[in-house]
């Protein structure tokens, strides 16, 4: 069922991951947590983390799981506002 990820936004798939991770690994969450909280399988979190993995997902997933993280699901995209934020 997954769908094949354009080349041309496979790095923005890979960043997002990358971000969610790293939030989730600040505010001490397992993916087992997360993805729970999110109402998704720790398998399929586990695959959107994966930087070797380009998992596209839906953007009810990318707005369960901001809500979940208790970010705004923009800033999962637009990084550099999160991380300035956050300094």
């Amino acid at each position: 069922m997954s769908k094949e990820v354009e080349f041309k936004n496979r790095d923005r798939f890979i960043e997002i991951g990358l971000v969610i991770a790293s939030i989730r690994k600040m505010k001490g969450l397992s993916q087992e947590q997360l993805a729970a909280r999110a109402g998704i399988s720790r398998s399929h979190l586990s695959a959107i983390e994966a930087p070797n993995i380009v998992r596209s997902f839906s953007l009810e997933v990318l707005y369960n799981i901001a809500d979940a993280l208790n970010v705004n699901p923009g800033d999962l995209i637009n990084t550099k506002v999160l991380f300035r934020s956050a300094v």
